[in-house]
């Protein structure tokens, strides 16, 4: 029989002030983030909507972070300030989840303390949802207690769950053992409260049980380090700066900056990420702390890379990517985190790291300027978008893998800095290529002369059509090439085109120069759209492998077959509205051509 709830309905602190922050104009959320906005289909092009969503973004990501907007604050006469509840209003699922874990505990008379800890009482405290959530044990560990649910839903005639164990691995800053069961459609997590203690000559520590008050002192940051007393339904703020820090936007640590970072140094890189998603402000001491050559180490040396990539992966998905990368470069941590191979060409010049972040920054306002839904159609193309343009002043620097082939310097960023998938790596890399033959077309494309030679070096070899036919053929490969990104990459090459913006130093400069980049952008996307090589990588071919071979009169396939379907193609995109019989007879008039010149 199923004891009743024994929860008590109250609440341990008073309504907080508002805060005040003032978000970045310019990093306004992706259109993934804005389903609303973007139609269910993806074949739409050139959407020009500049003045109907800026309004929109710039409250939805008000709203996102928690922020209050009025009317007067949207015309930028009052700074949004944020609400932080008084209290936290559970969802029902979440009172199921909570109901549960209660009668378990009162069933076997466990004597203990549930708390939910860290970001779900952030979250909750500033009305949003979240689902990510972390239960702490007074007095046992996790494994224990999820065995203790499931001998519970056993005896209730329930079906038990699966638990699932992620060991500690001290020497990766994973201290503890965290158990994981599916309750409600919702994955849970169970870890005891701890301490930790260190000795001199090791900055593993030692790991016992400890109070609530202990746990929240070694937690990442003051505004992750609070609970909710499962017991009691009561917010406990046991630093007593989780609450005031929220309120006033800082973040900080519990403890000491940098006794906090050497014991995980993933927390600097948490620390830059909730500061650049909420707006907040790193507190001096935790710059300091962070910007230590002990700390940079540990970081280089403590943490696995997976982390590493993990956490700037969730950066760069997030609704301030900028910011996240300058705090990254700002605290002089880009190298420890984008760290290059011991052997480079050419070597990177000094202040490498802020042009990185100029040009990300210039490629994020240029993007909002453009108004384009079709760059900003998903996360992940957002995403590489945005490593894209960080990695752009690499993209000619290159180092020797083992069998001494030179390799550009992002596959090693992707695959051994951050062990993000290769295919990251791959995109990024063809984004970079394809920004080199942009930089040839462009002023091809946009010429009102009448062109008489066109040649390009990554081109040489192309069949015999007019020249305009002829820039049809170039545009059309590279868009075939690059696919739905194309757009992304023409972005890039305008921050090239026709100088580079990234050296151009001055903010207001650059600021003011994007709006003519813009211009630029929609002249040569009319101009590829006006010639019909929209979705151009969905082609299909007039003439099929089988065909070529029973044309040239081949018993097998190889490399005659594929150098005329290249042909094809070419003669393909050069005449839009040709047949497949007159592509048949080009092909038979040029391959008897070729035999009477052999």
């Amino acid at each position: 029989m199923k004891v009743p709830n024994p929860r008590l309905l109250t609440f341990s602190f008073q309504t907080p002030k508002s805060l005040f922050f003032y978000p970045n104009p310019f990093c306004f959320p992706s259109l993934a983030f804005c389903p609303s906005v973007v139609p269910s289909s993806n074949n739409f092009t050139c959407c020009r909507f500049l003045r109907l969503c800026n309004h929109y973004f710039y409250r939805r990501f008000c709203m996102g972070a928690g922020v209050k907007v009025t009317a007067m604050e949207t015309m930028g006469s009052l700074p949004p300030s944020f609400l932080v509840n008084d209290r936290i209003v559970l969802t029902d699922k979440e009172n199921q989840i909570f109901d549960l874990l209660l009668q378990v505990s009162v069933h076997f008379n466990l004597n203990t303390e549930l708390r939910v800890a860290g970001g779900w009482v952030r979250d909750k405290l500033l009305g949003k949802e979240c689902y990510d959530i972390d239960i702490a044990l007074e007095n046992m560990v996790g494994k224990e207690f999820c065995d203790k649910v499931n001998e519970y839903l056993s005896a209730s005639g329930e079906e038990t769950k699966g638990v699932g164990l992620i060991l500690s691995n001290p020497d990766q800053s994973k201290h503890l053992e965290t158990a994981r069961m599916h309750l409600f459609d919702v994955w849970i997590d169970f870890v005891n409260l701890r301490s930790e203690e260190y000795t001199n000559n090791s900055r593993i520590p030692t790991m016992e049980f400890g109070s609530a008050q202990q746990d929240a002192y070694r937690r990442d940051l003051t505004i992750n380090s609070m609970f909710y007393n499962i017991n009691t339904s009561s917010v406990e703020d046991l630093t007593g700066r989780g609450i005031p820090d929220l309120k006033s936007g800082k973040i900080m640590t519990p403890s000491a900056p940098k006794e906090t970072f050497l014991d995980d140094p993933l927390r600097v890189l948490r620390a830059i990420r909730f500061g650049a998603r909420f707006g907040f402000v790193l507190d001096e001491e935790l710059k300091i702390a962070a910007m230590d050559d002990e700390v940079k180490t540990a970081i280089i040396g403590k943490i696995s890379r997976e982390r590493v990539g993990h956490e700037i992966d969730l950066m760069m998905s997030g609704n301030r990517p900028v910011d996240a990368m300058s705090y990254i470069s700002e605290l002089q941590l880009f190298w420890s985190v984008f760290s290059l191979p011991p052997e480079i060409e050419p070597p990177t010049l000094d202040g490498c790291e802020r042009l990185c972040v100029a040009y990300m920054d210039a490629s994020w306002r240029l993007l909002q300027l453009i108004g384009c839904s079709s760059i900003t159609v998903s996360i992940v193309q957002m995403r590489l978008s945005l490593y894209a343009a960080l990695l752009l002043p690499l993209r000619k620097t290159v180092y020797r893998d083992m069998k001494g082939k030179q390799v550009p310097v992002a596959r090693y960023i992707f695959g051994t800095s951050l062990k993000l998938k290769s295919s990251d790596a791959e995109t990024v890399i063809s984004l970079h290529q394809a920004v080199e033959k942009f930089l040839s077309l462009i002023p091809l494309i946009l010429s009102d002369k009448n062109l008489q030679i066109l040649e390009v070096e990554w081109k040489k070899e192309i069949i015999d059509v007019p020249v305009m036919a002829k820039l049809r053929v170039l545009a059309g490969l590279l868009l075939r090439e690059i696919k739905e990104f194309w757009r992304t990459a023409l972005v890039l090459s305008i921050l090239l085109y026709p100088t580079d913006l990234g050296l151009a130093g001055n903010t207001s400069r650059v600021v003011a120069e994007l709006t003519n980049r813009r211009e630029l952008f929609n002249g040569v996307e009319n101009a590829i759209m006006e010639i019909g090589l929209e979705k151009v990588w969905e082609l299909k071919p007039l003439v099929n492998g089988k065909d070529i071979m029973s044309i040239l009169q081949l018993k097998s396939g190889g490399p005659v077959v594929k150098e005329w379907q290249q042909k094809l193609l070419e003669w393909q995109l050069a005449h839009p509205s040709g047949s497949s019989e007159e592509c048949i007879d080009w092909m038979k008039q040029s391959h008897a051509k070729r035999l009477r010149m052999e």
